[in-house]
C-alpha cells in the first residue's frame, strides 16, 4: 500500500447477474497522524433530511465555507474522516455528493467515510426515530482509534450538529476546545469557549483554531 488512498475493487461472478464489481478504498496513514471527524448530514449539509434531498434535484444544500475549511485543514496536514448514520445502501449516493460538492471552485478533501453497516430501516429508526446515532458512532470511531498505538489520540477535533455528535467526540477524549456543533443557520458553536462563529470565520483564523502539522 502507498500513503494516502489506496483504490480496491471486489469482484463477484454470480450466475444471475453475471460479474459485479465494487469500488472502494484503503487509506494509509502514518501512525502520528491527527484526524479530524466531520458529520454529514447537518453538519456539511444544512440540514437532516433536506441534505439527503435536495441533492438529487441539483441544488446544493450545503453550509457556505465548508469546503474551504476542510480544503485548508487538509493543506495543513489534518485528514478528514466523514462520518455518517446513513445506510450503507446509500454509499454510493452519498460519496458522489462528497466528490461533487464545490464552493468557490474547491472541492472537499478525500477521506475516508464511515457510514452504517445496517439497512435504511434500522438506519432512519436509529437517526430519527430513536435519536440515538451516537450509538453506531462511538463504536466506528472506536475501531479507527483502535488502529493506531496505544497512548496516542489520533482524534484532534470533531464537526457535528447535534448533542449526539458532541457525546460521541467526548467519548473519543476530543477535548470541548476542539468540538464544533453547526446549526442550521450555518452558526458553529465551539463548545469548549460556549463561542459562537462560522466556518468562514474559522478560515480565516486556521493558525488560532488548528496549528499545522508535521
Amino acid at each position: 500500500l502507498k500513503e494516502g488512498p489506496n483504490e480496491i475493487l471486489y469482484v463477484v461472478n454470480s450466475r444471475t447477474g453475471g460479474i459485479q464489481t465494487l469500488k472502494s478504498h484503503i487509506y494509509l496513514w502514518k501512525s502520528t497522524q491527527k484526524l479530524i471527524i466531520s458529520d454529514i448530514d447537518g453538519t456539511i449539509t444544512k440540514s437532516d433530511v433536506l441534505g439527503y434531498i435536495f441533492p438529487l434535484f441539483g441544488k446544493d444544500w450545503s453550509h457556505e465555507g465548508v469546503t474551504d475549511l476542510f480544503t485548508n485543514l487538509y493543506k495543513k496536514g489534518y485528514k478528514i474522516v466523514y462520518l455518517t448514520a446513513r445506510a450503507i445502501g446509500q454509499s454510493s449516493m452519498t460519496k458522489n455528493y462528497l466528490n461533487n460538492l464545490i464552493q468557490e471552485q474547491n472541492k472537499l478533501p478525500p477521506g475516508p467515510m464511515l457510514m452504517s453497516p445496517d439497512g435504511l430501516f434500522s438506519a432512519l429508526k436509529r437517526e430519527i426515530i430513536q435519536r440515538k446515532p451516537h450509538l453506531l458512532k462511538i463504536p466506528l470511531l472506536t475501531e479507527i482509534n483502535n488502529l493506531f498505538p496505544d497512548n496516542t489520540q489520533p482524534f484532534y477535533a470533531g464537526f457535528g450538529n447535534r448533542d449526539t455528535d458532541a457525546i460521541a467526540y467526548r467519548y473519543l477524549d476530543i477535548p470541548l476546545n476542539n468540538i464544533f456543533i453547526v446549526d442550521t443557520n450555518s452558526d458553529v458553536l465551539q463548545l469548549g469557549k460556549e463561542e459562537t462563529t462560522t466556518y468562514n470565520e474559522i478560515n480565516n483564523q486556521l493558525e488560532h483554531y488548528f496549528p499545522k502539522q508535521n
